[in-house]
């Protein structure tokens, strides 16, 4: 009797088990449509025969930044078919409004250049502060700050600065940062004067 009732546990653990499992497989599948593929975090010394084929993806037409859900993802079309994890400011909830308050901005805008030779690996500039930033910030008797870019990870790095702090902590000083990797694909797939829609 002890016996059967120890296999009637296993087995029903096994079934919720698995139902838990399908249950989250249906849920990556609505939040991610067919041909979709998630980035993983990789290290700073991956390589770039890493990354997925760049003869493999359609055209960026918009760069989405979901600051909640820490990620940044390529849209073409409409559809989205590359996600990234990112970190953002050290202060990331709300609208950047002022120089210093290391806050990640929201709003549309446009990666408008690009910096090869960075303090970072690599950096898109976001074209923060547009006309509407700049006249709420003279209005308060303060700056709006700039130079806000989506950039890899340092190329100095401090010897607190290990990858799983930099993979799981907002750090920036309003900037989107990404895995080197990511950066890589990132550069080499979005182009410049492709607009970026940063939400809350």
């Amino acid at each position: 009797m002890i016996r059967m009732t120890n296999t009637l546990t296993i087995f029903t653990g096994i079934t919720l088990l698995f139902s838990a499992t399908l249950s989250k497989a249906d849920n990556l599948s609505q939040d991610n449509p067919p041909g979709t593929q998630i980035a993983s975090n990789q290290p700073l010394t991956s390589t770039v025969s890493a990354m997925m084929p760049m003869d493999n993806n359609p055209m960026v037409d918009l760069v989405l930044v979901k600051k909640r859900e820490r990620t940044l993802t390529l849209m073409s079309n409409g559809v989205p078919f590359r996600v990234y994890s990112i970190a953002l400011g050290d202060d990331p909830i709300g609208h950047k409004q002022f120089e210093g308050d290391e806050r990640t901005p929201e709003g549309k805008y446009t990666l408008d250049w690009r910096n090869p030779n960075s303090h970072y690996y690599k950096s898109i500039h976001v074209s923060y502060p547009n006309t509407a930033d700049t006249a709420f910030a003279e209005s308060k008797g303060k700056s709006p700050g700039g130079m806000i870019m989506i950039h890899g990870w340092p190329n100095r790095m401090k010897s607190w600065m290990t990858a799983n702090w930099l993979l799981n902590e907002d750090w920036t000083d309003g900037c989107i940062a990404l895995t080197n990797t990511a950066m890589e694909e990132v550069w080499n797939l979005v182009a410049d004067g492709t607009p970026i829609l940063i939400k809350p």
